[in-house]
């Protein structure tokens, strides 16, 4: 059964979860759906932007699926990393505009996807931003510790990152984790204006400046691509 839904909307790519009763955690068939729709999307002719969404009232995501992870064999448990590096690696390095609308809680890798987009809209009045990993006793890979690294804030990121707090939408807004914040009502229309005026750039020079913007990232080409 499909997690997400991968359509196109007056020229914005808008993949759409829809696992909201499992708060849209990942497993290795969820980090597939992943790699596939970004495939389709880099392989798009024309100018375009991805905009990734869903409309529940409360979860965004919630990140890795533990208890799913946790009955998998040790290859399967590796195999399963690296799937989800690499999602967030063509997700940070996509050849197009990239939008997160985060409508409610966003945790743990969920958080981490959501720091590999080029630009984060969040609900004002409810949800959360979190990387508990500390508290859960997961540490970042390497590479994760690069995609959350490309927070413009490091002192709000150290504090996130070490003490496993969880902000609203009005403080990340003023930590500059999340780029703007609006009311539930405002907040899907909102997103996509920024997607849609993000699609109206030229691909190419968008994708070369932010590929630019992202050294440590793509020093990793060789292992992701």
């Amino acid at each position: 059964m499909a997690t997400m839904q991968l359509t196109v909307n007056d020229g914005v790519h808008v993949l759409t979860l829809l696992n909201n009763d499992g708060e849209n955690q990942f497993t290795l068939a969820v980090m597939d759906e992943y790699l596939a729709a970004l495939s389709k999307v880099a392989a798009y002719e024309g100018n375009t932007a991805l905009l990734i969404t869903c409309e529940h009232e409360k979860t965004f995501s919630t990140g890795i699926n533990l208890e799913w992870l946790l009955a998998q064999t040790e290859e399967v448990r590796s195999q399963f990393v690296k799937t989800l590096e690499k999602v967030l690696y063509h997700l940070a390095m996509l050849n197009a505009p990239t939008v997160c609308c985060l409508n409610g809680n966003v945790y743990a890798g969920g958080a981490i996807l959501a720091a590999a987009a080029d630009f984060r809209i969040m609900r004002s009045d409810r949800g959360r931003f979190c990387y508990p990993e500390v508290n859960i006793n997961i540490p970042f890979t390497d590479f994760m510790l690069n995609i959350i690294d490309l927070s413009p804030n490091k002192h709000a990121l150290k504090h996130m990152a070490l003490t496993g707090k969880a902000l609203t939408g009005v403080e990340c807004e003023a930590a500059n984790i999340v780029d703007s914040i609006y009311p539930q009502d405002e907040l899907q229309a909102a997103a996509f204006d920024l997607a849609k005026s993000l699609s109206e750039k030229d691909r190419a020079t968008y994708t070369a400046i932010k590929r630019g913007l992202r050294p440590n990232v793509a020093k990793f080409a060789n292992e992701f691509e």
